[in-house]
C-alpha cells in the first residue's frame, strides 16, 4: 500500500452490489471513503467527470502526485480489493 493512498467508493442507495463491495472490503480489512452520489451532487458530477456516467459501485484509487484511478464493476473492485490486501505493492487499478 502507498504511503496516503485512499480508496473512494460510489455509491447510491438501493445498489445491491454496492453493498456486496463494501462487505468485501470489510472483511478483507480495507478502508473506504464511501460517497453515495445521491446524498452530493458534488460526488456524482466527480464521477460524471471521470467516467461519463454516474454507474455505480466505481472505485477510486487516490494517491498523492500520481493521477487517479478508477474502477466500476463491483466483481473487478472486489477482485482488485482481495489482490491489494494480499499484495498491497503490486495492485493496480484497471481503467
Amino acid at each position: 500500500m502507498h504511503v496516503n493512498e485512499q480508496f473512494i467508493l460510489y455509491t447510491r442507495d438501493w445498489c445491491g452490489y454496492c453493498v456486496m463491495v463494501k462487505q468485501a472490503a470489510a472483511e478483507l480489512g480495507i478502508d473506504l471513503e464511501e460517497r453515495n452520489i445521491w446524498e452530493n451532487p458534488q460526488w456524482e458530477a466527480e464521477l460524471l467527470a471521470a467516467r461519463a456516467r454516474a454507474t455505480v459501485p466505481v472505485l477510486r484509487r487516490v494517491i498523492p502526485e500520481h493521477p487517479d484511478e478508477w474502477m466500476g464493476e463491483s466483481r473487478e473492485i472486489i477482485r482488485f480489493l482481495a489482490d491489494h490486501a494480499s499484495n498491497p505493492n503490486d495492485a493496480s487499478v484497471s481503467t
